[in-house]
């Protein structure tokens, strides 16, 4: 009786590792290595574009890393499951054992880009923003391709020819069994691709960057915004959030909207600033005076 329902949609029976042998590759690290290979070559590209110094791409990579890292780990902990680590505290960085939460990781990155603005750039954080969160949102799609390579965070059950059989879900098996769910890892990697090729367009045939915040703005409508109504057809992370009428992830995706169109208003209405754009390194960075 399973294998003929199963035959009705789309069964997804991908492993998560790329290789299992003396070290384990899984899609879930690699799509991320990836991402963060690409999104600093496309930030290296705006900054020669911009005669940024070089020195500066290392720099915010290492910042971003680990923000990002600690950012999403700390997210996890505290949004998602304080009620187990305040009692098993030394388990807090085992990372390797799973469990990142995307806003953490957001505001985590927030805050690296803050530190690397006032200590290294020595620019307002806007600037260095609007030219990281193109490479940023092309990040989140790759993750979410990842998260699908899982098997994990997706929908609910759903009728519509597109759905997919979790096989390799323990969850899927335990809570559907046989019935087809919302491949919601899908819907916003294809938001996230949208959004990349959006600010990408914005930055190299608009000039957005002239408007310091628009860029950043848009982004952050554009990653959480969608998110937000993903998250209605989304299983919840955590049994805590049965019966809420928002979700964690809704609950904290609100704010970064409200922010992104803040950014955008306060962008349309300051005068457009004139920017020179040599294309290449800056060979020594400029001091402030």
């Amino acid at each position: 009786m399973t294998e003929g329902l199963l035959a009705s949609y789309i069964t997804w029976d991908v492993s998560p590792d790329v290789y299992n042998g003396i070290i384990n590759v899984r899609w879930y690290g690699l799509m991320f290595a990836i991402g963060f290979w690409v999104g600093f070559n496309i930030v290296a590209r705006m900054f020669r574009h911009e005669g940024a110094p070089e020195r500066w791409l290392g720099i915010l990579l290492l910042y971003v890393a680990g923000g990002t890292v600690v950012g999403a780990r700390l997210g996890h902990v505290f949004f998602y499951d304080w009620s187990y680590y305040s009692q098993h505290l030394t388990e807090i960085p085992a990372i390797w054992h799973g469990g990142l939460a995307s806003h953490g990781g957001a505001i985590g990155v927030i805050i690296a880009v803050c530190l690397f603005s006032f200590f290294t750039a020595r620019r307002s954080p806007l600037w260095t923003f609007d030219r990281l969160v193109p490479a940023i949102a092309l990040v989140g799609a790759l993750i979410r391709i990842g998260n699908l390579m899982n098997s994990e965070i997706y929908g609910h059950a759903t009728t519509l020819p597109w759905g997919f059989y979790f096989v390799r879900s323990a969850q899927w098996w335990r809570e559907y069994a046989g019935q087809a769910c919302h491949p919601t890892q899908i819907y916003e990697a294809l938001c996230y691709l949208a959004l990349f090729g959006l600010l990408m367009w914005m930055y190299w045939r608009r000039n957005a960057e002239e408007r310091p915040g628009l860029i950043f703005g848009v982004f952050l409508i554009g990653i959480f915004l969608p998110r937000f109504f993903i998250e209605f057809i989304k299983n919840n992370q955590e049994a805590f959030e049965e019966g809420m009428m928002l979700n964690m992830g809704q609950l904290l995706s609100i704010p970064f909207v409200l922010a992104g169109v803040t950014l955008v208003v306060r962008a349309m209405m300051r005068p457009r600033l004139k920017l020179s754009f040599p294309d290449k390194f800056a060979e020594q960075l400029k001091t402030k005076k």
